[in-house]
C-alpha cells in the first residue's frame, strides 16, 4: 500500500489568510492536532496545536510560518514511511505530495493504525510464536522448513535486533491456529521460545483434566 492510497478526503487545508482561531476550530471538528498550510497548493508545512494555542486567535497564519514543521511523504512512498514520520514527530497527519511540492492529501493517524494492523495481519486467523536468537543463528529457510514440516505455513515474518542484549527477536505468524506441534519442533531444535500464541490442543486436555480432578476432589 503506497501513501498515495491512504489520503483522507476530509481532513482540510489551511491557508496563509486564515486565523489561528479558526486552524483550532478546524482541528477539533476533525479531532487532529495538526493540520497542513499551503499557497497556490504548494506544501509550506504543518501548523500545530500547540503553536496556535501559544498565539492570539486572531493572528493569521503567515505570521505564524517560523513554527510551520515540514514533514511530508510523497504518494509513491511506501506507507510504512508515514507511519515513521508520524511517530517520529508525535503527529497526527502526514502530508502527501507530489514531487512539485503540490499538496495531495493528509494521512490521518487512524488510518494509517489501521493499514498497519492490516499489514500486520492481526484481524487473519493463524498463531504466533516469537523467538529469541543470534544474529548468525537466523535462517529463514530453516525456519520455513520446520514449520512446513507440520503441514503449516509462514503468512508473515518480522525481525528486531535488540542492541541492549545483542539478540534477534523473530516474530512469525502462521496460517495454523493450533501450533503446540510447530513450538515442539522448534524447541526439539533448540530454538528459544520467547512467546507464542495459539489454540493449543495440549493446553486445553491438561485444563480439562485440570477440572476433572477437582471436580473429583470435590466429591
Amino acid at each position: 500500500m503506497f501513501a498515495g492510497q491512504l489520503i483522507s478526503q476530509s481532513i482540510p487545508f489551511l491557508h496563509l489568510d486564515d486565523t489561528a482561531g479558526k486552524a483550532l476550530q478546524e482541528m477539533n471538528d476533525f479531532h487532529v492536532s495538526h493540520l497542513p498550510v499551503v499557497a497556490d497548493d504548494k506544501y509550506l508545512g504543518l501548523i500545530g496545536e500547540d503553536a496556535l494555542l501559544d498565539n492570539n486567535e486572531k493572528n493569521l497564519l503567515q505570521n505564524l510560518q517560523p513554527d510551520f514543521i515540514k514533514p511530508f511523504v510523497r504518494q509513491d512512498d511506501f506507507f510504512l514511511l508515514a507511519v515513521k514520520r508520524a511517530r517520529d514527530m508525535h503527529l497526527s497527519v502526514v502530508p502527501v505530495i507530489t514531487d512539485q511540492y503540490e499538496l495531495l492529501g493528509v494521512i490521518g493517524e487512524d488510518d494509517l493504525f489501521k493499514q498497519l494492523a492490516i499489514f500486520a495481519g492481526i484481524d487473519e486467523p493463524g498463531g504466533i510464536i516469537v523467538l529469541e536468537m543470534e544474529k548468525n543463528d537466523f535462517s529463514a529457510g530453516e525456519l520455513n522448513r520446520l514449520i512446513e514440516s507440520n503441514d503449516a505455513y509462514i503468512t508473515q515474518l518480522n525481525s528486531f535486533f535488540d542492541a541492549a542484549n545483542q539478540l534477534l527477536t523473530v516474530t512469525i505468524r502462521v496460517n495454523k491456529t493450533e501450533i503446540s506441534d510447530i513450538v515442539a519442533t522448534l524447541q526439539r531444535h533448540e530454538y528459544n521460545i520467547r512467546y507464542y500464541n495459539g489454540e493449543e490442543l495440549y493446553q486445553n486436555e491438561l485444563q480439562n483434566n485440570l477440572d476433572h480432578l477437582m471436580n473429583y476432589l470435590n466429591i
